[in-house]
């Protein structure tokens, strides 16, 4: 999964916020934002569905899209994904820039050294 590009994390953020919408009830929802092509609100809502974020299904002649997971689901997710590449790709050098970031706040430093002790016990 990829962080989302600046139009697909727009109709993401309306997304999460409703159960389900057309592609012009979405687009309404973002004319606020910038004016934007419907077709290019389409085309966005399509690639967000093929990539697994967005599910659809058959309202008359439209399509009908729902988040296919939380936003915090999502977040989750993409997290674990790039920690993993980090840590795979760069070894230790990964692992202590984790450190270093968390380092920069003594309470998330405590925060890293609690799930570390946790995942040692098997939680």
């Amino acid at each position: 999964m990829n962080p989302l590009g600046d139009l697909e994390a727009l109709v993401m953020d309306v997304a999460w916020g409703h159960s389900a919408l057309t592609v012009r009830e979405l687009s309404s929802h973002l004319e606020s934002e910038r004016e934007r092509a419907y077709t290019t609100i389409m085309t966005t809502m399509d690639r967000l569905h093929k990539k697994g974020l967005l599910t659809r299904a058959k309202d008359g002649n439209a399509w009908r899209y729902s988040p296919a997971m939380s936003r915090d689901e999502y977040e989750h997710t993409l997290a674990d994904q790039l920690a993993a590449e980090i840590v795979t790709v760069h070894g230790e050098v990964g692992l202590a820039a984790f450190v270093d970031a968390a380092s920069a706040e003594p309470e998330m430093l405590d925060r890293l050294e609690a799930m570390i002790a946790a995942r040692r016990q098997g939680r």
